[in-house]
């Protein structure tokens, strides 16, 4: 049967380098700008979560897998403690920043990202000294897509390899011990030094994720399951919408969703929402709702609360089903876990936005199995479970859906389940 939709915007596509090209772009832009060549060239997948979303500061379970879409770098070490720091996306000038300087609130812009690593890692005890980087990334910037993590993580591993501190393991037998540790330092880079609060998600699976999978990650106690992810197998791809719309974590509005979560679970008397089960959620709602602790009975504070501890439980217990369909090899069952944590994340979290919802509205109206924000949310991305043969149809009916509503044109890509950093 035809397809009756008659696109009148063509949908944008971002594809991912290959490999060989992202280092070789690395690696020229290193000879220009400092000369000489690398010691190698390193790289870290930007993520994209199934399923789990503020979740990880909470103690929860999410389901994240590493996109084909890179951050490469191309890196030497040298002698002292200075970092230089150059990128394919400024296009003149090299940063330099003395690691003995770095403290929190001390490096601004994207450089924090990096030399935060290298702080966090000497912070940790090992002897991490000077180096010169250079950066090149196809993972679309404020995408919520971890761009961020992936820069942090691509650093994490070069510093790891240049300074023998053989935590990263190899790319054919990583050790997943140590990318722990790499991501632990990666996490407390991106809270202290870039300031923005992150919970961990990203870079734990930039650094702990495998190929063909998502990563079930438990942040409770860090533990991980590969779980096996393989949509073409059942003639199923996973589209992801980048929204274009302004998508910026360090503006509060995370920190602040995060700082809700912490003042539910003092009010509850509990380390974290994880220790809400879904059993026990009406009674811990009750007495959010009812003013026990420092919350008011009645008071607006004390409904927010509520709104926020039973997204997080609810999202956890979803995670649970969305895992048990996938080891059921029910993947086309998960669509209904899908629409539930958008509406969950929109209406209990107020985390989605006007793009976010046209882009999960009109992914559902063109065929979608299942369609939810994806990342930090207040921008960013939108994911849509769709067969293979109707994923160019689908991105053609959400680019139309952005015109109708004249907001600016999404782009798009098929996340496929790839390599961590290496």
């Amino acid at each position: 049967m035809e397809q009756q939709h008659e696109p009148t915007t063509a949908p944008v596509w971002v594809g991912a380098w290959e490999p060989a090209d992202g280092a070789a772009r690395v690696r020229a832009l290193f000879a220009e700008r400092f000369g000489g060549e690398p010691d190698g060239t390193w790289s870290a997948p930007g993520r994209v979560n199934l399923i789990g979303e503020h979740t990880d500061y909470n103690g929860g379970l999410c389901l994240p897998f590493d996109l084909p879409h890179r951050t490469y770098a191309a890196v030497r070490r040298t002698e002292g403690d200075v970092v230089r720091l150059v990128s394919a996306q400024e296009a003149t000038g090299v940063r330099e920043i003395a690691l003995a300087d770095v403290a929190p609130g001390t490096v601004q812009g994207w450089p924090a990202y990096v030399v935060g690593v290298a702080w966090a890692l000497r912070e940790a005890g090992h002897a991490v000294g000077g180096f010169d980087i250079a950066v090149d990334s196809c993972v679309p910037y404020g995408a919520g897509l971890s761009s961020s993590a992936a820069l942090e993580c691509a650093a994490a591993v070069a510093v790891d390899a240049l300074f023998g501190l053989r935590l990263a393991g190899t790319a054919e037998e990583p050790d997943d011990a140590g990318r722990a540790v790499l991501a632990a330092a990666c996490i407390r880079a991106e809270n202290e030094i870039a300031g923005a609060s992150t919970g961990g998600m990203d870079q734990s699976v930039s650094l702990r994720g495998r190929a063909g999978h998502a990563l079930l990650l438990d942040c409770r106690d860090g533990s991980v399951r590969h779980v096996p992810f393989d949509l073409a197998a059942h003639d199923l791809a996973l589209l992801v919408i980048d929204t274009k719309a302004e998508h910026a974590l360090v503006d509060g509005q995370y920190a602040a969703r995060r700082a809700a979560c912490e003042r539910a679970a003092e009010v509850l008397g509990v380390e974290t929402l994880r220790e809400i089960t879904p059993d026990g959620l009406g009674d811990a709602l009750a007495t959010l709702a009812h003013g026990t602790g420092p919350v008011g009975e009645g008071s607006e504070d004390a409904e927010v609360l509520v709104r926020r501890v039973r997204h997080v439980v609810t999202e956890i217990a979803r995670v649970e089903e969305f895992v048990a369909l996938l080891d059921d090899d029910r993947v086309e069952e998960v669509g209904e876990a899908m629409d539930a944590s958008h509406a969950s994340l929109r209406d209990d979290y107020e985390v989605s936005c006007r793009e976010l919802d046209v882009a999960v509205e009109a992914a559902r109206d063109a065929g979608a199995l299942g369609a939810r924000m994806t990342g930090g949310g207040f921008g960013g991305s939108a994911i849509a479970l769709v067969r293979a043969a109707e994923v160019d149809a689908v991105a053609a009916a959400v680019a139309d859906a952005f015109a109708a509503q004249d907001l600016h044109a999404p782009a798009f890509l098929v996340a496929v389940a790839s390599a961590p950093a290496y």
